[in-house]
């Protein structure tokens, strides 16, 4: 019966997939600048029969609905087009980016989780505590810096000042590390190398703690607040008076009712982390999605940037999705 459901929902966003087709590809045809035009430089010794070999070659001399066509019925051929820039396939430059955004989503995630679940679980058992004030005091800090500015400030303190961590970039110049999966991380641990596994990590600390900082801010006051609620329930109150211990009541009885809540934050912000890292990439030299994105956009690159937010779609229909299934998990009576 799940796994009916699940088909369901996975049928249900394909109307949603076309529709962020069609938005994106009619927003980027309203983007002012031609990119025919950003290639050759606006001008110069580029003749009218160059650009419109080049328009041909693209399909830009084309209907908007021919375009349209062309373009839905590649997706739906598992085809996203050429890049105009580099002029290769839009699904292998995907993919060669795509394991380091994901890298630096997972291990913003893993800061902001790590930070967020003690946070909010202490600050509820101790409600209007001294440390309930710092930890909330903190959160809205967290929530209320802008990650660009987090991100210069950390590589002042600990690039600059103290030189603990390196300022951009995924390894060190100096290391050799064979590629196996394209995380780097992974392909340390896997060909044994410890010299490349300690400087992909020492590289990977800065960007996380700016990505996740915001994370942990939302999911601990997230936390916070159905901790509350699930402490003051008939539940754990009953689960309190037949003698459970209070990291019993606390931990078994209302943590788990608790999470409800919060894996649907969880959930949402592992999509804003894949689509939302672009200026944190920007800013410490990440060499994943969100810079290629960026370029693309500048460039005017039409399948390039249909092709990524295509991507970011998708993740946050399957995030969703998990969400759902996991609900269904902690606590039964819940349905798809």
């Amino acid at each position: 019966m799940r796994l009916v459901k699940i088909l369901e929902r996975l049928l249900a966003a394909i109307p949603i997939m076309i529709g962020v087709a069609v938005i994106v590809f009619l927003f980027m045809r309203l983007t002012p600048g031609d990119p025919v035009d950003i290639m050759m430089g606006q001008g110069g010794m580029v003749t009218a029969g160059e650009i419109e070999r080049l328009r041909s070659e693209f399909n830009l001399d084309k209907p908007l609905h021919e375009q349209l066509a062309l373009f839905l019925f590649g997706l739906l051929r598992g085809d996203m087009g050429n890049s105009f820039t580099k002029q290769r396939p839009v699904a292998q430059l995907i993919a060669e980016r795509l394991p380091a955004t994901i890298e630096l989503a997972l291990g913003a995630m893993l800061f902001g989780l790590l930070v967020a679940f003690p946070i909010g679980i202490i600050s509820a058992v101790r409600q209007n505590s001294l440390t309930d004030r710092l930890s909330m005091a903190g959160a809205f800090l967290g929530i209320s810096m802008p990650p660009f500015w987090l991100g210069i400030l950390l590589i002042l303190i600990f690039s600059v000042h103290l030189k603990w961590l390196p300022v951009q970039g995924r390894i060190g110049a100096d290391v050799h590390l064979t590629t196996v999966t394209g995380f780097y991380v992974l392909d340390s641990i896997l060909t044994g190398n410890r010299e490349a596994l300690i400087s992909s990590l020492r590289h990977l600390v800065l960007p996380s703690v700016t990505l996740g900082a915001a994370v942990a801010a939302i999911v601990a006051r997230v936390l916070r607040s159905s901790m509350l609620e699930c402490l003051r329930s008939d539940y754990v109150k009953l689960a309190r008076a037949k003698g459970a211990s209070e990291f019993s009541a606390v931990a078994k009885h209302a943590l788990r009712n608790a999470l409800i809540p919060t894996v649907t934050v969880v959930g949402l912000q592992v999509g804003v982390l894949l689509g939302g890292n672009m200026i944190v990439e920007a800013v410490f030299g990440w060499p994943g999605l969100g810079r290629l994105v960026v370029d693309a956009i500048f460039a005017r690159d039409f399948p390039l940037v249909q092709g990524a937010v295509m991507v970011y779609a998708f993740t946050f229909v399957a995030a969703n999705l998990i969400v759902d299934v996991l609900y269904t998990y902690l606590n039964p009576k819940i349905e798809m």
